[in-house]
């Protein structure tokens, strides 16, 4: 609260409110406002997906054996793929799950970590001791290899019908759940800090006196007072989640084919690494891309919201 305080002390009426001088340090830093143009040319290009195929005349999951591995082509931009299917069209519909994936995950796994870090930090004692045990059991699970196991869990099992557990929503929304359940521990540390230093300064404290419950205390005064590291924390999950993602699908576990993800499409093309590499550099050349530049942004994100950064 005290960083708040002062940036809107030093400021004169002409120099604007704290979230334009954020936006003015965020500004300044290229590298960041480069990576936020691509990343919101990318996820619009993915998002006209269907508009392009229309205008294209194409069909992204149209399979033709007399059009295999087309060079790149007026009517096919990146050629074709091994079953005749339009490279470009594969792309951007495969864009469309990751960055889905990448952004509902990173949502969960904020709601979740940060249930969990406040009402450890805020309450204390021994429910901060349970729960951040809870925390420290997660962390030290080998991450890949339970996002593994969870991924070939059959949701038959569990009551689903062999076509609502193989179906495309199905089949996202588990991915998205795996990811958000076993990646919500940074923000929950976060979340758990800020939360335990500011249940301890004079205003929450003389709000607790005058009667305010801890609802009133988390909403008005805990949140807003740690919502900075949480959002840069949050901003550079996106990249590391789309990256879990890629990983589950490139294994198998994740989203199967024909729904196309950047992920299968690098397994569908290690076979062909040799006779057709472009099939694998597309798709991995993407996710690299993609995850770098959700880094560079919450770099910039973070320097934003730093009062000790220069404005210049």
């Amino acid at each position: 609260m005290s960083t708040v305080i002062i940036e809107k002390a030093s400021a004169t009426p002409g120099e604007g409110t704290v979230w334009s001088k954020r936006w003015e340090r965020f500004r300044h830093n290229k590298l960041a406002m480069v990576s936020l143009v691509f990343l919101g040319a990318l996820t619009f290009a993915c998002v006209m997906a269907g508009p392009i195929e229309y205008l294209m005349g194409l069909d992204a999951n149209a399979t033709n054996l007399l059009r295999r591995f087309r060079p790149p082509s007026a009517q096919h931009w990146l050629g074709t793929d091994d079953l005749g299917r339009d490279v470009l069209l594969r792309l951007l519909y495969g864009g469309q799950v990751s960055i889905a994936v990448g952004v509902l995950a990173t949502v969960i796994t904020a709601v979740i970590g940060i249930s969990i870090g406040v009402s450890a930090g805020y309450v204390g004692g021994r429910f901060d001791n349970l729960l951040m045990r809870m925390t420290d059991c997660i962390i030290a699970l080998p991450l890949i290899p339970v996002l593994i196991v969870l991924g070939a869990v059959d949701l038959t099992k569990i009551g689903l019908s062999q076509a609502a557990a193989t179906s495309p929503v199905a089949v996202f929304l588990r991915i998205v759940i795996i990811i958000a359940l076993v990646d919500w521990t940074t923000i929950a540390r976060i979340a758990r800090a800020g939360a335990m230093s500011v249940r301890e300064v004079d205003y929450v404290r003389a709000a607790t006196v005058s009667g305010a419950g801890s609802r009133y205390n988390v909403f008005v005064h805990v949140l807003p007072n740690i919502a900075t590291p949480l959002i840069v924390a949050m901003t550079l999950s996106v990249g590391r989640i789309i990256l879990f993602e890629s990983t589950l699908s490139f294994l198998g576990f994740g989203i199967v084919p024909p729904t196309p993800t950047w992920g299968n499409m690098l397994t569908n093309a290690q076979q062909l690494i040799i006779s057709a590499p472009l099939l694998a550099v597309y798709p991995g050349l993407l996710i690299f891309a993609t995850v770098m530049a959700v880094n560079f942004v919450g770099d910039g994100v973070r320097s934003a919201f730093d009062p000790r950064s220069s404005s210049h």
